[in-house]
């Protein structure tokens, strides 16, 4: 099928319509009036429809052009998009980025930079993988993220600090333990513990005090969160996560010398100096982040 019409013709009609008159939007498009005129008027005999009019030395659009262009503005704003991502691709941008994130990590940590990421990019998807323990580590040994956010700095892979979490103690209201002031490592040893297990796949993990008789275990802090608002038993889960739970349903325990512990995040480029620009760029957006969250 032969189009009657051009892409340039419509962002003629387009600028003009911004412009508020001819003569504006040729400054604007740096052609000369006569230029603008002329492809107007082209258009207006390809389509047979009447676009423009002159009001007061105002260039505006009749009904018909502002319905024809409203549509066309989608159109435009395609060829732009198309236009960046030529002009990325010919820069080496990846097409696609994997960012391995650590299960403790707050996920706005990520999206509120990856929004700002994407403002700028049009070309590159993004994949997110969940990690926890082992799994953080073998992600960024084996170079499997261009992006890893990861607890403790891994040995041979520079990192910066990211930001620290707080993990509590947490049952259900209705959990025999929310009636307890002050708990002690006794009363949990003898409570069923939920918790989250190592994702990795080899030389797995333990972190933390894990001495209760019985333990449910779940892949992540929504599942953990879900079994422990049933009442089947307490479980230490990050600050972050605790303040989305309504607080009537929820008590956060106060145990005898084990109240809280916290965890420093970090983060790295796990391809070092082989990371591309996308990587790169998104990596400092990540890190001007911190500085938002103090």
């Amino acid at each position: 099928m032969r189009l009657k019409t051009t892409l340039e013709q419509w962002l003629t009609l387009s600028e003009i319509d911004k412009a508020g008159s001819i003569q504006a939007a040729a400054v604007a498009l740096n052609k000369s009036h006569t230029t603008l005129i002329y492809a107007v008027r082209k258009l207006e005999e390809q389509l047979g429809v009447t676009l423009l009019k002159v009001e007061k030395r105002r260039a505006i659009l009749t009904d018909d052009g502002k319905s024809l262009l409203r549509r066309a503005q989608t159109m435009l704003e395609q060829a732009k998009v198309l236009e960046e991502i030529s002009n990325q691709l010919v820069q080496g941008v990846e097409s696609e980025l994997t960012i391995a994130i650590d299960h403790l990590c707050n996920r706005n940590w990520l999206y509120a930079p990856m929004a700002l990421f994407f403002e700028q990019n049009h070309s590159t998807s993004v994949q997110v993988i969940e990690t926890s323990l082992s799994k953080t580590q073998q992600m960024v040994t084996a170079e499997s993220a261009d992006i890893s956010i990861i607890t403790l700095p891994i040995t041979n892979h520079p990192s910066e600090a990211f930001g620290v979490v707080s993990m509590l103690p947490v049952v259900a209201k209705n959990h025999p333990l929310a009636t307890k002031n002050q708990p002690c490592l006794a009363d949990l040893s003898s409570s069923r513990q939920i918790v989250v297990r190592d994702l990795g796949r080899q030389d797995k993990q333990d972190v933390g005090w894990l001495k209760s008789n019985q333990r449910i275990t779940v892949d992540n802090f929504d599942h953990a969160v879900q079994a422990m608002l049933q009442g089947l038993g307490y479980c230490r889960l990050p600050q972050h996560v605790i303040k989305n739970i309504p607080s009537n349903s929820a008590v956060v325990l106060q145990v005898e010398h084990a109240q809280q512990y916290q965890v420093p995040l970090h983060i790295t480029l796990p391809k070092g100096a082989k990371s591309g620009p996308a990587a790169k760029y998104l990596y400092q957006l990540l890190l001007e982040s911190v500085n938002t969250r103090r």
